[in-house]
């Protein structure tokens, strides 16, 4: 099998690309190196440009005519920065990726995987979601992907390709095998912010204690990143069985991590503990979600298998290749 990726140079699609390699699946990498890196597609089909570029594609599926399936992971992805450049997210992730369909569509693609993500749901009482949950995006990049998966639903149901949204909880870790991991020096995520005040001997700012979790603090449900790469896998592989019963799966490991609860992980790896301190929320911060797994495990045969400090760990020895 031949699998064509975009974002594929960036930490999420790089990494499913080495997951491909490793279950005999060829990937084909599409990245404009906006945020991805180069050496990330070493040793890989590769080509920089831009999704929306249809004259590259074409020359794609023209060089890879065996290309049976797409994986679209190309978007930006920071909260604050969707809320600071709204115009940007929505050309980026929206727009583009109305163009890029179209143009698999010209060239026969029948299956596609969206990189969704678990942002998009409005959280219940208890902070657990699944498929069927209520969405409810609360920033821009959220409203992106939720605008993206209406519009895939809407083609898909008179054109001749499937698309199946994975909606992403919090990724953590780097590909066990280190090839490949988190491409910024300064991530924005939880964990990210974690390792810089260790780095840099400051405190990690908790930004929320106000939400109606347990601690007070912001959930998540972290997945180690390998865990999501083997998902798509799985998906590739029985992509024609799932999309006939489901158009949406979530990936997560159905276990919900406060914020406050993730540093004292944290603490409990590094040898040198960081100082929590509290301040308030960012904008387009959420309190968050955890998902019910059961429809991954049935439609899939997939669940996760890293634990948060592993995650964690692999995140820690990832820095040396930075």
């Amino acid at each position: 099998m031949r699998v064509l990726i975009s974002g594929g140079a960036g930490y999420i699609g790089s990494t499913i690309a080495s997951a491909c390699l490793d279950a005999g699946i060829t990937p084909v990498i599409l990245d404009n190196l906006v945020t991805g890196r180069r050496e990330f597609t070493e040793g890989r089909h590769f080509y920089e440009g831009d999704i929306a570029d249809g004259a590259l594609v074409d020359r794609i599926f023209a060089d890879h005519p065996d290309i049976e399936a797409v994986v679209h992971c190309a978007a930006l992805i920071v909260v604050p920065d969707s809320v600071a450049d709204p115009i940007g997210y929505y050309r980026a992730n929206v727009a583009k990726s109305l163009e890029f369909v179209g143009h698999l569509l010209r060239n026969g693609c029948e299956r596609m995987i969206f990189s969704s993500s678990a942002s998009i749901y409005a959280a219940g009482d208890d902070f657990a979601v699944d498929e069927t949950s209520g969405l409810d995006p609360q920033s821009p990049y959220a409203r992106t992907k939720a605008h993206c998966e209406q519009m895939f639903a809407d083609i898909a149901a008179t054109q001749p390709i499937g698309i199946l949204s994975l909606r992403y909880f919090n990724p953590i870790g780097a590909d066990p095998k280190m090839r490949t991991g988190l491409q910024l020096p300064s991530p924005s995520h939880a964990l990210g912010k974690l390792i810089q005040a260790h780095e840099q001997r400051i405190p990690f700012q908790i930004t929320g204690t106000s939400y109606g979790t347990r601690d007070g603090t912001g959930i998540r449900d972290y997945i180690h990143v390998w865990d999501l790469a083997t998902a798509h896998v799985a998906a590739l592989r029985r992509f024609d069985q799932v999309i006939g019963e489901s158009t949406v799966v979530n990936l997560g490991t159905g276990e919900g991590t406060t914020v406050r609860e993730l540093a004292d992980l944290f603490n409990g790896v590094v040898d040198e503990p960081v100082e929590v301190v509290e301040t308030g929320p960012r904008p387009g911060d959420v309190a968050g979600a955890y998902t019910r797994t059961g429809l991954a495990e049935r439609l899939l045969d997939w669940r996760s298998e890293y634990t948060i400090a592993e995650g964690i760990s692999h995140s820690l020895e990832w820095r040396t290749h930075l």
